[in-house]
């Protein structure tokens, strides 16, 4: 695999649900956009399907499979229809617990999101299924997405859980972009970014004198630096 240097980005347009030969092209540093449909899904929703074992609400797998941690800025004009402002995404490893109940259970195999998730875990779950993780595109762009959003087709458990909370059913076109942060072999852009940072950490203490005082639990070999 080389490295992030090396990586052409290329632009996708996928439609939902993508195929598995859609999922298999995508190489990490692509850039993804969808047309379709795409659900949203935070602690609240995997919360109330996988410890209080509540029936879904609708059949994910026949809906998309392709869903969206993240908190939608929605509220609803003078005819009552909703309108989707803005989203914005939040940290995926917090699902890291349910995540796989729901890759399995409804046939998630795209995952969008914030931050990414361990190396091992992408390993582990999506390499086996050829599931693929996208992030979102740096900060202060949920405008952005909001306008890939045309329409919601559903709103689930929206009383109880609220909006932020809900499972949403969002209609979206030329929704993006995203970035591909796990492939379908399970690869990581941000671990192969992290590995070639620590193969230069060590320059960092080339000529340094070690200090006088230290701190207790202090390091000065840089193999056992933690980066």
């Amino acid at each position: 695999m080389s490295g992030t240097a090396d990586l052409e980005m290329k632009e996708h347009h996928l439609t939902t649900p993508a195929t598995p030969e859609d999922l298999a092209k995508l190489e990490l540093g692509d850039v993804v956009y969808f047309d379709g449909l795409i659900f949203t899904g935070r602690i609240g929703l995997y919360k109330k399907l996988f410890d209080e074992k509540a029936p879904p609400p609708v059949d994910i797998a026949s809906l998309t499979n392709v869903t969206f941690h993240c908190s939608p800025a929605v509220g609803q004009n003078e005819s009552g229809e909703w309108e989707v402002a803005a989203v914005t995404a939040t940290a995926s490893f917090r699902f890291e617990k349910h995540l796989p109940l729901l890759m399995d259970g409804h046939g998630v195999r795209c995952v969008i999101g914030k931050g990414g998730m361990a190396h091992e875990f992408y390993g582990k779950h999506f390499k086996r299924l050829g599931a693929v993780f996208l992030n979102t595109v740096g900060y202060g762009i949920g405008a952005q997405y909001g306008r890939g959003i045309t329409g919601v087709k559903d709103v689930y458990w929206l009383d109880e859980l609220g909006i932020a909370q809900a499972m949403w059913v969002f209609e979206v076109k030329n929704f993006g972009p995203f970035l591909v942060e796990c492939d379908a072999r399970g690869n990581s852009l941000y671990q192969m970014a992290l590995a070639e940072t620590n193969a230069e950490l060590g320059k960092l203490y080339e000529g340094l004198p070690l200090p006088t005082l230290k701190r207790m639990g202090e390091v000065h070999n840089p193999e056992d630096e933690v980066f």
